[in-house]
């Protein structure tokens, strides 16, 4: 799943179909030459220009394959819906705390559903832009986005929409078609879409998808991940390897009828090769991933548990294993760069006498620090509405 929504573009103009009260969406997909060299410092101080936060563990949903709810997600004895979480005041202060601390370029708030937080949300977000970081809420779209949002400089919504009504409906309810067209009337999103082998017993069904979400006017940009499987699974999600041929081969095509898709062929053909391990992957070593007690790290990425890199469609894992060969100058190559100054900046920390992050492929849940002095809660008040 891409829950970094990282783009490099000039800057987003007004949006047509935006309302006309609204000012113009200037979003946090639109990342400047200013924000990079700044993340690359960042970097060569020792901090992450990545981070993700699942800001609850709550959700309405029961998606067949969801890789938040399964039992090794944490590594270890915990799961997910075991950790105790938060909201309100204690809530805001953790997840701003936690940006504080690591100084990323790029925050993804994730679930759970993380719009059962959208009244934290409402204070996160505009705290995250004027402190210069760009953010990411991703989304069910099961609970509507609110107006306000959409004049916030350097955020983005992204939506999860799995397939057409015919998958999507029956695996994400009450997130149907239905409502998630409803709740974005009016916004300016992104969808995010997984593919499972199950969309790819009709000839024509990726060209049908992107069609559709390319036509709609609330939608910015489409994003395409593989399913990714955890190791010795065997699931009717998981893509054969004549499958993930087809997907890049016929998906970087498509952009040329459907200019919202974002899939160049260098990332399609990543889907065929992925990374080998978390060592080789430049989206594990860029990004630091928190659970829902803003404690426990989710190792060794967002997946969790023992993801099967041979296997891994996480987008934006392809567009960094992608761009890592682009070279910069002669044999010097983007991924030379990254690596160097991944290196440096390890070494900065340990100069600082701060410890290393965790062993990417180490077992058991992962604590960090001291022991939040926030006040956590234990569930969802009896009769409390969204």
């Amino acid at each position: 799943m891409w829950r970094f929504g990282l783009r490099v573009a000039n800057p987003i103009t007004r949006t047509p179909h935006l309302k006309p009260n609204m000012s113009p969406v200037q979003s946090g997909s639109s990342i400047s030459a200013r924000d990079l060299a700044r993340a690359w410092w960042r970097v060569l101080n020792g901090h992450v220009p990545l981070l993700s936060i699942e800001i609850t563990r709550e959700c309405p949903l029961s998606c067949p394959g969801c890789y938040a709810y399964g039992d090794s997600h944490l590594s270890g004895e915990t799961t997910l819906r075991d950790l105790a979480d938060f909201r309100g005041d204690a809530l805001v202060d953790g997840v701003v705390e936690l940006v504080r601390r690591h100084r990323p370029m790029h925050v993804s708030l994730v679930g759970g559903e993380p719009m059962i937080r959208h009244r934290e949300l409402n204070r996160i977000l505009p705290a995250l832009n004027e402190m210069g970081v760009f953010t990411m809420v991703v989304t069910s779209g099961v609970i509507a986005i609110p107006e306000e949002w959409m004049n916030i400089a350097r955020m983005r919504v992204a939506v999860s929409v799995d397939g057409l009504p015919e998958h999507h409906d029956e695996r994400r309810e009450p997130a149907t078609y239905e409502r998630i067209l409803k709740n974005i009337a009016g916004r300016s999103v992104n969808v995010h879409w997984v593919v499972t082998r199950p969309m790819l017993a009709r000839p024509s069904y990726l060209e049908e998808y992107v069609a559709f979400w390319n036509a709609r006017p609330e939608v910015d940009h489409i994003w395409v991940s593989l399913y990714s499987p955890q190791i010795g699974e065997e699931s009717a999600e998981r893509l054969m390897p004549e499958d993930r041929e087809r997907v890049a081969d016929e998906l970087p095509r498509l952009r040329l009828a459907y200019p919202k898709l974002l899939l160049p062929e260098g990332m399609g053909r990543a889907f065929v090769k992925p990374p080998k391990s978390p060592e080789d992957c430049l989206f594990s070593k860029m990004s630091m991933n928190y659970s829902a007690d803003l404690r426990t790290h989710v190792e060794p990425c967002v997946f969790g548990g023992t993801p099967d890199c041979s296997q891994c469609g996480c987008s934006i894992s392809s567009a960094l294993h992608w761009i890592r060969d682009v070279p910069i100058s002669g044999a010097f190559k983007v991924g030379h760069l990254v690596r160097s100054s991944l290196g440096v900046g390890s070494a900065v920390r340990k100069l600082r006498g701060e410890a290393e992050p965790p062993n990417r492929w180490g077992t058991g849940v992962r604590f960090v620090g001291q022991r939040t002095p926030l006040v956590q809660i234990q569930a969802q008040e009896e009769g409390e509405t969204l």
